[in-house]
């Protein structure tokens, strides 16, 4: 696995975020508690306006991935969806390695803003109907609170439907 220069990418991802949302709020915390449900409740916000990305990769036919932001109230439908976000039959999660090889940023600040362009990002529907949604910053240290229509405007988005509402055990 190659050195990931986190310093780097969070300033590329900070400055990309500032030119997609002038009002973009850059949340400092601390990396031991970036993971989603940690972050949330540490720091008080809602896990309703908070986005998860996830890198899925194809299991069938050529090599291929994308990152999928999805409300982290919700679970990303892979098997329903495999065709439309890798164009394979059959899909699954990337590993932990395979992410930080695609994205250049680690798990748990791994964001749709920076993103190498050949990788395509699919941002479901619900995420749009919110007035801010929080993404990652490029790494453990920094979250992103900005509008939706910030995620539009990246050259290789799409907005589907791709989730389903969480199910509780």
């Amino acid at each position: 696995m190659e050195h990931i220069d986190t310093a780097r990418i969070q300033a590329r991802v900070l400055a990309v975020a500032r030119e997609l949302d002038p009002d973009v709020e850059v949340l400092w915390i601390d990396p031991d508690l970036a993971d989603t449900a940690t972050f949330c409740e540490r720091y008080g916000y809602s896990m309703l306006e908070s986005g998860n990305c996830i890198l899925v990769r194809s299991k069938t036919g050529d090599l291929r991935y994308a990152a999928c932001i999805v409300q982290a109230t919700r679970q990303l439908d892979l098997n329903r969806h495999s065709r439309t976000l890798v164009g394979a039959r059959k899909a699954s999660f990337a590993t932990a390695d395979e992410s930080i090889e695609q994205t250049h940023m680690v798990p748990g600040g791994i964001t749709p803003i920076g993103l190498p362009g050949e990788l395509s990002v699919f941002v479901d529907t619900p995420i749009m109907s919110l007035d801010r949604v929080i993404v990652g910053g490029g790494s453990r240290r920094v979250k992103l609170r900005l509008r939706p229509t910030a995620l539009r405007a990246l050259d290789q988005v799409t907005i589907t439907d791709i989730s389903r509402a969480a199910t509780r055990a």
